[in-house]
């Protein structure tokens, strides 16, 4: 059985495997037949046909009529998963959640049952999961509730699929999912295969040949000089500031606004991008308005529940277009519009009541001062309500304090962009000195590289 499906793995293959490629799919197919109760760790640099492999195992298990289920910690993720794979893919948030309905202001999400049997679960960029994040769902954190709801099914199984040189979890010096030691502390034997053979297709591409040099010096500990570049590759560019906005108004006209983003440093540098390619492209007169692109900055559990549950709740990280704005408010100290959004992801449209007050803020949505502030002023509306619990719950339904925190998404931070691809990216380095280059830029550098599938381009490199 496991030489049959490694065979039909290989009949699948786009292209003649590698000696390595080959080596993969007999583990996997070894791990599929066999691997109950295993975990695989499947590991690979840009251009080294990591996602082939993959795509390639999807396409036989639907041919074969075997259960799989895709996910991705992020909705741009989960489709660029979808779409190479030909597959349905949800995020892991979607998955593997469920709400509950509770007294607090915040929304509950408590972990699903597994239904699933004999399934085979496949997380791609798993390099973003951690043990971490928002205390709203299951445990808090999301490896561990990850692996009680996989492996909490009959006979269930998961690859977990990422890229070691991209950058870890926030706040972490490494994936922890993709770190073995790490996952043999869940008590399951771990399986694992590197990649790290560039294909010879991908040598053809300056964005991955460039790549492959920047995970060199990364893996050799090289530290205080910046990496030179090769430019003599036709998907590669290095753009002055004079013709930057000549070049994107070009990478919009050719692809579209959604296949282009600036990837920056800080949420300072995005909001300068931003507000450069609204004035000077865009020609917005209106501090927000149709046409605009934005992304969510914090989870939202309240205006995704006129989507008849296609969505569970708006994640940090999902990005929208804006159809319609209207009604502008100014209340609390804050200033709101009503406004129609658009999520391509998930395709599917939104009426929600936005905060404006974040569009142009330095920092990543509104600080706990800030939080507290609106809070508390909302909470002088409600205070007839004498009994507390009752009045939480009455709040929880103020539009005001569940308005959408959003920011312009022509420009945004590489964490942001992490798990995503679009056509064109126009990398801004910020400003740095040799002494400041070290793994963690490195890092930084290699994740903004492989964000572009198209085009590259280098702003005053």
């Amino acid at each position: 059985m496991k030489r049959f499906l490694s065979d039909k793995i290989i009949a699948s293959f786009e292209h003649e495997p590698t000696s390595q490629q080959q080596a993969l799919i007999d583990l996997l197919s070894a791990f599929v037949v066999d691997g109950l109760d295993h975990i695989f760790l499947l590991k690979g640099y840009a251009g080294t046909g990591k996602t082939s492999v993959v795509s390639a195992l999807i396409r036989v298990m639907d041919e074969l009529e075997q259960p799989v289920v895709l996910m991705a910690p992020t909705g741009r993720a989960a489709k660029v998963l979808s779409s190479y794979s030909g597959h349905p893919a949800s995020t892991v948030h979607r998955k593997i959640y469920r709400q509950r309905v509770g007294g607090s202001l915040e929304a509950d999400f408590s972990l699903n049952v597994n239904l699933h049997k004999h399934t085979l679960f496949i997380v791609d960029e798993a390099s973003m999961l951690a043990n971490a994040g928002d205390s709203v769902f299951g445990t808090g954190n999301l490896l561990d509730d990850l692996m009680s709801y996989v492996y909490g099914g009959d006979g269930c199984r998961m690859i977990l699929v990422g890229d070691t040189a991209q950058l870890p979890p926030v706040g972490q010096e490494e994936s922890p999912a993709l770190c073995a030691e790490y996952m043999k502390g869940y008590g399951f034997p771990v399986d694992e295969f590197l990649l790290t053979d560039v294909v010879r297709q991908a040598n053809e591409s300056g964005i991955l040949y460039n790549a492959t040099a920047l995970r060199l010096l990364l893996m050799q500990g090289a530290e205080g000089a910046f990496p030179t570049v090769d430019m003599d590759f036709p998907d590669i560019k290095r753009v002055s500031g004079e013709d930057l906005i000549e070049e994107i108004s070009s990478a919009y006209n050719r692809e579209g606004m959604d296949e282009t983003i600036i990837v920056s440093r800080s949420n300072k540098r995005t909001n300068i991008f931003n507000e450069g390619i609204r004035n000077r492209i865009l020609y917005r007169e209106e501090d927000f308005s149709s046409g605009d692109w934005v992304m969510v900055v914090k989870n939202n559990y309240f205006w995704s529940r006129q989507t008849d549950g296609k969505l569970d709740f708006i994640a940090n990280g999902d990005i929208a277009e804006v159809r319609h704005v209207r009604r502008r408010t100014e209340v609390y100290g804050f200033h709101f519009a009503e406004a129609t959004l658009y999520f391509p992801d998930y395709e599917v449209e939104i009426e929600a009541k936005i905060l404006l007050d974040t569009l142009r803020s330095e920092s990543p949505s509104l600080t706990y001062e800030e939080s507290n502030r609106l809070f508390l002023a909302v909470q002088e509306d409600y205070m007839n309500i004498g009994n507390k619990r009752d009045r939480l719950k009455a709040m929880r339904e103020d539009p005001f304090l569940n308005a959408l925190q959003l920011k312009f998404a022509y420009a945004v931070t590489c964490h942001k962009a992490q798990g995503g691809q679009w056509s064109n990216v126009f990398l801004d380095k910020g400003y740095v000195t040799d002494d400041m280059v070290n793994a963690e830029y490195l890092r930084w550098l290699y994740t903004a590289f492989t964000r572009a599938t198209k085009k590259l381009y280098l702003i005053n490199w």
